[in-house]
């Protein structure tokens, strides 16, 4: 409906156009994502084209015409998360949040839940950003906020049995097209999932974003992989990897 529209938002990616203005791709809570024209925004005298930057958390003001973009006519801070655009790796990994967060929903339906999640997201990345986390740390909150956006899109993998046979125990692989974990006896289109992994993905999907469990390297890889593989088969969807290779 055309008119006003006032609602909050996280700006997921923020390009030039034209000589002044910005096309905006953001995330609401009760308008999914949404994309917005910014006019003039890259001149001096621009009331609010700093804010209209990846990762801020805005109260924006926007009017809705007949068009697909919706125009930008104010924008107040609720959260810059300023302290993880000094560091790297937070900014890093921000930036492959949003952009799971935009790919994967990126229709208008809303989605409260995933709004808030990904603000939690980026405000544990600032937390962090003080701290001496190893980059396994950073890799195993990647890979948690991503198994919870599988569950809020309904695509979360089958944990408690076989996705094939229902068996309890014995889960010994995983499998992308199968949907889960798999037992011995229907593990032929699978890859071994070692307990380690699979601990991790249930106490993930389980926990909060805060209570991230410790797991090694080895075992992360095949939690990717297990979310690689499920959003391939049941998504068609392939995103940037959950963490940047270390050197």
């Amino acid at each position: 409906m055309a008119g006003p529209v006032k609602t909050e938002a996280v700006v997921l990616r923020s390009m030039r156009y034209g000589e002044a203005d910005r096309i905006l791709h953001v995330y609401t809570p009760h308008r999914g994502r949404i994309s917005a024209i910014a006019k003039g925004v890259r001149r001096t005298r621009s009331r609010f084209g700093g804010r209209l930057e990846p990762f801020f958390r805005l109260r924006m003001d926007l009017h809705e015409g007949r068009g697909e973009l919706l125009m930008v006519t104010g924008a107040q801070t609720v959260d810059a998360y300023p302290r993880l655009r000094s560091n790297a790796r937070a900014l890093d990994s921000a930036t492959r949040a949003c952009d799971a967060v935009g790919r994967l929903f990126e229709t208008d339906e809303p989605h409260p839940g995933v709004f808030n999640l990904l603000c939690r997201q980026l405000a544990l990345l600032d937390e962090q950003t003080a701290g001496t986390d190893p980059p396994t740390s950073a890799r195993a909150g990647s890979l948690a906020f991503r198994l919870k956006l599988l569950l809020a899109a309904g695509l979360a993998p089958q944990l408690g049995a076989c996705a094939c046979c229902g068996e309890r125990e014995h889960l010994v692989g995983f499998s992308g097209s199968a949907g889960g974990v798999v037992c011995g006896a229907c593990e032929a289109a699978s890859f071994p999932l070692d307990e380690a992994a699979y601990e991790f993905m249930t106490e993930a999907l389980g926990r909060s974003l805060t209570e991230i469990p410790g797991v090694p390297p080895p075992a992360l890889g095949q939690v990717e992989r297990a979310i690689a593989e499920t959003l391939e088969h049941h998504a068609h969807l392939r995103l940037m990897p959950a963490a940047a290779r270390s050197n």
